[in-house]
């Protein structure tokens, strides 16, 4: 992730107040900003809530809203986060938040862009369009190898709504997959069982023989690693489509 660099306080107070330049410069912005303890993103949303629970509604906090929408923070996200503090920290401040909020994201965010915010997410590439094995997924899905020898290791990328067919893993021994979560918000439904919502650092290990699908959430990109199981006589069988209503139903309210 690209290094924050900050000059305002000494460009502002450099000679008036050259130690509190330093500080924010240099300690505030400069150690504790790069400090990767925490997500961007999440040091974004901390920062906004503090400024709206102090009830600073200028130019401070719209550049730290501009912050959080460039680290990731959706038009949805931003908007349950304010509701949310309206309740702890005040039903006018929350107003004035989203005065400032409607500007910052007054545009819609591109594809383009929705990718690229989902690739700094991660450590692993978004690869090349999976075109190979499109003919078995609903939308747009992109694979970038990873590991290729002793244990094949690939991430896969889905765009919102993008899933995979019903499958199965088949094996004489061994086998199956483990799917490994590392961005975005997913899900992973077996056969006769409710889909499960999947979230970074979740894992899933799919033996051999189990009929199942995966894929992303309707309004989230979603990334695993596809980890495969060594076996004996290993093989994929790919089965019927998870038509848009299947879909619905399993990924509503969850």
């Amino acid at each position: 992730m690209k290094k924050i660099v900050q000059t305002a306080g000494r460009a502002s107070l450099g000679e008036f107040a050259p130690d509190f330049a330093h500080f924010n410069d240099d300690v505030l912005f400069g150690e504790n900003w790069n400090n990767e303890d925490i997500t961007r993103k999440t040091r974004c949303i901390i920062t906004v809530v503090a400024l709206m629970a102090s009830g600073i509604t200028d130019s401070s906090l719209k550049y730290h809203l501009e912050n959080a929408k460039h680290n990731g923070v959706t038009q949805k996200e931003i908007a349950a986060i304010i509701t949310h503090v309206a309740f702890y920290a005040g039903w006018p401040k929350a107003w004035a938040v989203f005065s400032l909020a409607k500007e910052v994201w007054n545009e819609e965010v591109s594809a383009a862009d929705e990718k690229s915010l989902h690739a700094n997410e991660m450590v692993f590439p978004i690869g090349a369009p999976n075109d190979a094995f499109a003919q078995y997924f609903i939308g747009q899905s992109y694979l970038a190898p990873i590991s290729t020898q002793q244990v094949g290791v690939y991430n896969v990328t889905f765009e919102p709504g993008c899933r995979n067919n019903w499958h199965i893993h088949h094996a004489k021994s061994g086998g199956g997959q483990i799917l490994l979560c590392v961005a975005g918000c997913g899900f992973y439904q077996e056969w006769g069982k409710d889909a499960v919502k999947l979230y970074p650092g979740d894992c899933i290990n799919i033996p051999a023989g189990v009929k199942h699908w995966h894929g992303a959430a309707p309004d989230s990109w979603f990334s695993h690693l596809a980890i495969e199981v060594p076996g004996v006589e290993c093989s994929n069988e790919w089965c019927e489509p998870v038509d848009d209503a299947a879909y619905e139903k399993q990924t509503a309210c969850r």
